[in-house]
This record gives C-alpha cells, sequence and structure tokens, in this order.
C-alpha cells in the first residue's frame, strides 16, 4: 500500500525551477493578490475615523469629513510617487532597495525593519479584522475569535504554500466580489436616497459618551489623530513595487497600471463608504457602554451598519455583504504573504537575516519566509486576544516609515539621474516632472509619519517604535556574523586540499548486531591508519558478555571497553575521543556512529537517544569528524521492499552509545 504523503496532500507536486516563468502573474490575478490589503483597508478605515471622533461626543463627528478628503488626497499622492518606483527599480524590492541604493544601508535597512513589522501586523490586522465581520453578522461566534482568526491563518498559509498563481485564482473571487458588491450597494443608495427615502443607520439614535470636553488645541490633536487612524487606508500601497518581478512582460507597465487601477478603487470606495457613514449618522464605539448599549453587547462594524441600512429588507444582499468583506478581509493578509517573503529573500541575499529564507519551497514560493510570517502574525493574535481596536494602534507607524524613506530615496535618485551627462534633454522634463510627485509624497508622508507616532504612540505604537530597532539591530548581527564567517572560511588562490598525515577512526558499538557491521565494514573501507571499536559498559558483567560476542564473531578489529559505573554513555565517550584527537601523530580522528533509521515518528523518540547527544557533543571537539552510517528498519524501506524484507534485526538492550 501507498504511504499517503500529508506534504504533498497540503502543499502540492514540486515544481521544476525551469517553469518559474509559469508564476508569473497578469495584471487581473495581480491585482487581487498584491491588491487585497489596500482595498480591504477601506471596509474598516472610516470606522476607525469616526471611533476617534466619538471620544469628543456627536458634536466632533463632523470632523470625519476633513479626515477623509486629507487621506484621499494623500493616497493619490503616494500612489502617484510608488508609480515612479515601479518603472525606476524592476528588480523589486520597494522602499529596502529605493534606501539602499541612495540613502544607504542605514537607511535600509530602517525601512525593511519597518515593511517587516507593518506585514506581520498587516496578516493580524487583516484576519481579526474579517472574523470581526463574521461576528458582527454572527454574534454567538463573539467568543470564539482567536481559534477562528488562527485557523485562517494557517489556512492562508498553506494557500500560499501552494504557490502564488494557483492562489491568486483563489484569492480573486472574494477580492473582485468585495468590489462589486460595494459599488452595489453604493448604486442602491444613490437610487433610494434620489427617490426620496430617508436612510438611517440602527446606531443614528444611539448617544456618544464623550470622554471630556473638547476644545480649542485639544480639538485640533483629536482630528490628528482620527485622521492618523483613518490613514489605515494606505496600508499596501507599496506591495506592488516590492513584487515588480512577480508580474508578466512589460513588468513595470503592468505593475504601474495595476497599481493605479487599486488607487481608483480604493479612493472611490473610500470616499463612498465615509459619504454613506456621515450620511446615515452612524456611531460606533470602542465599547458598548459609550453608546448606552449594556456591557458584553455585540456590536456591528460602521460597514455593516451602512449595509444593513443600504439594502433594507433585502437581507440576502446584506448577507452577502458581509461574508465578502469578511471574505477579503481576511485575504487581505495575502498583501503580506506575497511581500514579507519577498522582501525576506532580498535581505538574505544580502546577507541580512537568515539564508534559509532565500530558497524557494517546492511550489516556487518562498516557502520559509511564509511559514515565518504566520508564526510571527499567530503569536501576535493571541497575545492581543484578536482584539481590533488594541491591534489597530500598532498599526501604520510601519507603513509611513517606508513610505517616507522610499520616496526620499526616490527623490535623490531622480536628482542624481539630472547630474549626470548621460542623462538627454527630452529626458529631463519628464525626471523632472517625477521629482517633484517624489518629493511632495515625501513632504506628506513625513509629516504623517510625525503625526501618527505622535498621536498613537502612548496607544500601543511604542511597541512598534521598539520592535523596529530590535529588528535593525538583529539584521546588523547576522550581517556581521556572515561576513566574520566568510573571512574565516576564506582561502587563498591555488590552496589546494590536503590529505591527513594519519586518519585515526573509532567505531562506536552498542552490540554485536546488523548495524554494528555495517559501521565496521563502512570504516574499513576508509583505509585508515588505526581502526578501534569502543563501547561502554556499566558492570563487568555486561563488558564480559559483548567481550565474547564480539569473539565470536572475530572482526578482526581490536574492541575498547570504556567503563562508566555511574552509567553514563555520552562522558566516557567524549573523554576518550578528545585524548585521542589530543594525542601526538593524530592529523584526524573519525568517529563513526550506526544510527537506526525508522519509518514512523512515534518510533523516533526510541532510539539513537544516545547518538543525537554524542554527536551534539562531538561537533565542538577540534580534529573530530563525526559520520552516521544509517540502517533502515523495515518501517523506513518503501513498501516494495519492505514486503520482502528479512525483519528488524536482533536489538540488545542498554545504555551503550551507537545503534538503538
Amino acid at each position: 500500500m501507498r504511504r499517503i504523503n500529508a506534504k504533498r496532500v497540503l502543499v502540492g507536486e514540486p515544481l521544476d525551477t525551469a517553469r518559474l516563468g509559469e508564476t508569473l502573474l497578469p495584471k487581473r490575478l495581480a491585482l487581487p493578490i498584491f491588491c487585497s490589503d489596500p482595498l480591504s483597508s477601506v471596509a474598516y478605515a472610516t470606522e476607525e475615523i469616526l471611533l476617534i471622533l466619538a471620544l469628543g461626543g456627536v458634536a466632533l463627528l463632523h470632523l470625519a469629513w476633513y479626515a477623509a478628503a486629507a487621506i484621499v488626497f494623500l493616497l493619490v499622492v503616494v500612489v502617484a510617487s510608488y508609480r515612479q518606483t515601479c518603472y525606476a527599480y524592476p528588480g523589486g524590492g520597494g522602499a529596502y532597495i529605493v534606501s539602499s541604493k541612495n540613502l544607504g544601508q542605514t537607511a535600509a535597512l530602517t525601512a525593511a525593519s519597518a515593511l517587516l513589522v507593518d506585514y506581520v501586523m498587516t496578516v493580524a490586522v487583516s484576519v481579526v479584522s474579517g472574523v470581526s465581520a463574521i461576528t458582527s453578522a454572527i454574534p454567538s461566534l463573539s467568543d470564539h475569535e482567536v481559534p477562528l482568526s488562527v485557523a485562517f491563518v494557517v489556512l492562508l498559509t498553506l494557500m500560499n504554500l501552494r504557490g502564488v498563481r494557483e492562489s491568486g485564482r483563489v484569492f480573486a473571487v472574494p477580492t473582485y466580489g468585495f468590489v462589486l458588491v460595494i459599488y452595489l450597494m453604493f448604486a442602491v443608495a444613490a437610487y433610494r436616497l434620489a427617490t426620496g427615502d430617508t436612510i438611517r443607520a440602527e446606531s443614528a439614535e444611539l448617544p456618544i459618551t464623550a470622554e471630556g470636553n473638547y476644545a480649542g488645541l485639544a480639538v485640533v490633536l483629536l482630528a490628528l489623530r482620527a485622521f492618523a487612524s483613518g490613514c489605515t487606508a494606505l496600508t499596501g500601497v507599496e506591495a506592488i513595487s516590492n513584487g515588480v518581478p512577480a508580474f508578466q512582460k512589460p513588468k513595470s507597465k503592468n505593475a504601474a497600471t495595476t497599481l493605479a487601477a487599486m488607487g481608483a478603487l480604493a479612493v472611490t470606495m473610500f470616499a463612498g463608504i465615509t459619504y454613506l457613514a456621515m450620511n446615515y449618522q452612524v456611531h460606533v464605539a470602542a465599547e458598548p457602554t459609550e453608546l448606552g448599549l449594556a456591557p458584553g453587547t455585540p456590536m456591528s462594524t460602521a460597514l455593516a451598519q451602512i449595509g444593513r441600512a443600504t439594502f433594507g429588507d433585502w437581507h440576502v444582499l446584506f448577507y452577502l455583504l458581509q461574508a465578502v468583506t469578511a471574505g477579503v478581509l481576511i485575504l487581505a493578509a495575502n498583501t503580506a504573504f506575497n511581500g514579507f517573503p519577498m522582501l525576506a529573500s532580498i535581505l538574505a541575499k544580502d546577507r541580512y537575516v537568515p539564508r534559509q529564507l532565500f530558497n524557494r519551497g517546492d511550489r516556487l514560493v518562498y516557502s520559509n519566509g511564509v511559514v515565518l510570517l504566520a508564526l510571527a502574525a499567530i503569536g501576535l493574535i493571541i497575545a492581543f486576544d484578536a482584539q481590533l481596536t488594541r491591534l489597530i494602534q500598532l498599526y501604520i507607524i510601519g507603513v509611513f516609515v517606508s513610505f517616507t524613506l522610499s520616496q526620499a530615496g526616490m527623490v535623490k535618485h531622480w536628482k542624481t539621474e539630472l547630474a549626470s551627462p548621460e542623462t538627454r534633454k527630452e529626458e529631463r522634463i519628464h525626471i523632472h516632472r517625477r521629482l517633484a510627485i517624489n518629493a511632495v509624497g515625501a513632504a506628506m508622508t513625513s509629516v504623517v509619519l510625525v503625526i501618527v507616532l505622535i498621536t498613537k504612540f502612548t496607544h500601543g505604537a511604542w511597541l512598534v517604535v521598539i520592535a523596529m530597532p530590535v529588528l535593525f539591530i538583529g539584521m546588523k548581527g547576522v550581517r556581521r556574523h556572515y561576513d566574520t564567517v566568510a573571512r574565516e572560511v576564506a582561502v587563498a588562490p591555488g590552496v589546494k586540499p590536503r590529505k591527513p598525515a594519519r586518519h585515526h577512526v573509532v567505531v562506536l558499538v552498542a552490540a554485536v548486531h546488523a548495524p554494528t557491521l555495517k559501521a565496521l565494514g563502512f570504516a574499513m573501507g576508509l583505509r585508515p591508519d588505526t581502526l578501534t571499536a569502543v563501547s561502554v559498559a556499566a558492570d563487568e558483567e555486561d563488558a564480559n558478555r559483548l567481550r565474547a560476542a564480539w569473539a565470536d564473531h572475530d572482526p578482526g578489529i581490536p574492541l575498547k571497553v570504556l567503563h562508566s559505573p555511574y552509567r553514563e554513555v555520552v562522558g566516557p565517550v567524549l573523554a576518550y575521543v578528545q585524548e585521542q584527537a589530543a594525542a601526538e601523530g593524530t592529523d584526524m580522528l573519525s568517529v563513526v556512529i550506526p544510527e537506526y533509521v525508522v519509518g514512523h515518528w512515534w518510533e523516533q523518540p526510541l532510539h539513537n537517544q544516545n547518538a543525537l547527544r554524542l554527536k551534539a557533543r562531538l561537533l565542538f571537539t577540534p580534529g573530530v569528524a563525526v559520520i552516521d552510517v544509517p540502517f533502515l528498519l523495515e518501517s523506513a524501506k518503501p513498501a516494495e521492499e519492505g514486503a520482502g524484507g528479512t525483519g528488524d534485526p536482533q536489538e540488545q538492550a542498554g545504555t551503550r552509545p551507537g545503534a538503538g
């Protein structure tokens, strides 16, 4: 019977590297893959504005118009700025590459640390937002937000491990469905309002309890804080510039076009939702008591209230809105699942993170980066109990750090182009225009960054401010380690390998059985200068039993029995090997360890424990090489071979090292 490979069932069959071109994305798939985050952000960006303004009571809700208008303008500027990045740096990498090329490694690593933190936050916030949409429609699930959120992260991880293109087809349905239902809601609302209907949200009559009296400077600060919270609508905009290499040719043009389409959709949907929220008098609050409700009362999201009020008795359309909203919010995390692994692979190539993050997995995706992102996001969701109002405070700081550095780097890039004598006169006009766009973007995003830092720092954003320098220092440390290793292992040109003058081999023996004989045969094939079998005995009776078995087989190799009255195995063997390695005339000492290979996970703890401990200690002994000689038990052999096997070899119990 053929074994079922769980990895193949979940992830799929491996793809040849030559098929990498088949995974490149057309614009119709790139939009849901790279833009699900900024498109879905409009589902809660308006609500975040209203939540903050509600602290000042109903009288301050009109300030949402101004905050929304500023966010729309900022979104247009940022999209236009990143379109320039797509053309200037078609190799991808976004803020990290732009900063690295123009502002130096310190700025580049700052941008990278900001983006890495932001990608983790994107997964956590997007999934938790999607679960909130589900619990708004099904309040009975409100007590299960953490397990639901974790389950969705695991599902997204598996989908991304199957490949970018394959997952893109799945993500396209809820993303395009969300866009269509939102515009359908706008059409229905426009028709009802045009025909004289008065539409009010379910919370319109609920009072909002102000936390205090806001006037003068306090009102300005509250408005700025609301603007900063609403800037979540800009999250994920940079993902396309990070992933330009994933597009079909012409890569830069297709990426820029997709970015423009995303900007148009995000602007119109955000503006439309904000208009309806204000027109319907949607009231939201962080706690139900602020709306005069009993503690623990489930509260609908702002978008859910707008949908329920717009569709009225058409309950099917309302539940469709909630379904596609939940879907696109959860799948918005996919923007990070594409951006994080790609950025991590670039950082790994530059030796700032572990090299394992550079490797593509079976399905030609950076699977190690996908898994790392999932684990970090799950940890964050559990730590913050899947509470969106707490998680959202940590959001967007990293976004605007990377925005600012990227745009500042682009300004430097265009100035360098203008200073180059090779730049043609007709190109300078276009460069001046691009320089102006990026300069405006850099100025605006830097101002917003200051606003976000000031307004969010005391509300939890200080964690991000700490996390970014920790990542920065960590990446510098990884690079320093790799540079040190490179210097240590470097050899001068012409240096040839040197054969050891004397080679001694020690074979560790637990009992005289098939694995031991196989290891001895292998050791003899090495043709060493000396070959010794070594075992450990707890008492003389045990030692005599082994000597008798050894004499019966007469392998022609001397047996050294180490006495261990305290029944310790690793210590005596380690001391013997170190003594032999330090002996005069010993150039190279190889320790051969026979090991069982088992076929089931539950068998592994039953064997090889002494061997594992010995290998861990011997690796740090100078002049010693450790060699494993595997012996496959029947459970580890392929089914067609196992059927005709001779059965398990007789295993003798004991505490000596070696197989078993």
